[in-house]
């Protein structure tokens, strides 16, 4: 009896521990980051506590002004494009990939995903170094295939998590039903995968938007992003706007995460409804 409640004690106490802990981690990673909503509303031209006082002043100006609204243009623009192109070949490939008879699956697989693995600033370089020669730098075309490239490994791996614990046995059975390759992905396969497909866009839409590296190499004036403008505030001139962008910018992350929290709830619920 007494070992028992020892054991009930010793276990309540890490409990409070890994609880404690975990709340320091969150501290540690999150604090840095909601630092920045207050300043935002602050009405002085500081970057620093204590406010002057509470002032949309820096919201109206970031969205009142051209250069930002560019950005934001451009932004969403090359994002969508990078997202469309990510998707598409990141579907085929997953589709290749998930086959076990697929021939040199273990080596096409981490060439793939080496945009994610390789550090971005040597992955700039390398488009700057193929894209120089073909026209493509400080042009849409360039910047779009770039973020695309980043993109689709994002696709490739949810969409093939997605595959792999796909049931083959509906394949079959619309074969032996006489439906024909296209119409059997189009009615069986992509309804299923539809959650983990969707789940890489936004993976694939989110890299496009919060990437700085490549648009450095890849970019021109006219192809200038949120993160470029915002580099270019902090670097040229101390620009508190930044502050309400950077705030955005995490709204719009957290209504991500919530589009995928949901996605993976409906894949989950997919999943039970075939099993």
């Amino acid at each position: 009896m007494k070992d028992g409640r020892t054991r009930l004690l010793s276990e309540r106490i890490a409990a409070a521990g890994l609880r404690v802990h975990c709340a320091i981690i969150f501290f540690f990673l999150v604090a840095p980051i909601l630092a920045i909503v207050p300043l935002s509303f602050n009405s002085g031209s500081f970057f620093s506590y204590p406010m002057q006082g509470f002032s949309l002043r820096w919201y109206a100006q970031a969205l009142s002004s051209p250069d930002w609204q560019r950005a934001f243009a451009n932004s969403i623009g090359i994002g969508a494009a990078a997202t469309l192109i990510a998707t598409v070949l990141g579907t085929l490939a997953a589709l290749g990939l998930s086959r076990t008879q697929f021939p040199f699956r273990s080596i096409v697989m981490p060439i793939i995903v080496s945009p994610m693995i390789v550090p971005i600033v040597v992955v700039a370089a390398g488009f700057y170094l193929v894209f120089s020669p073909l026209g493509l730098v400080n042009s849409y075309a360039g910047v779009v295939l770039s973020h695309a490239a980043l993109g689709t490994p994002f696709v490739v791996i949810t969409v093939t998590a997605s595959l792999l614990s796909f049931d083959q046995t509906l394949l079959r059975a619309a074969a032996g039903l006489g439906a024909p390759p296209w119409v059997t992905f189009r009615r069986v396969t992509l309804p299923l995968i539809a959650p983990a497909v969707a789940t890489g866009s936004i993976f694939a839409f989110a890299t496009s938007f919060d990437e700085v590296i490549v648009i450095l190499f890849i970019g021109g004036p006219e192809q200038r992003t949120v993160p470029r403008q915002m580099w270019s505030g902090i670097r040229d001139q101390i620009d508190p706007s930044i502050l309400a962008v950077a705030t955005l910018l995490m709204a719009f992350a957290i209504a991500l995460f919530a589009c995928m929290n949901w996605l993976r709830k409906r894949a989950a619920a997919a999943s039970r409804s075939f099993a």
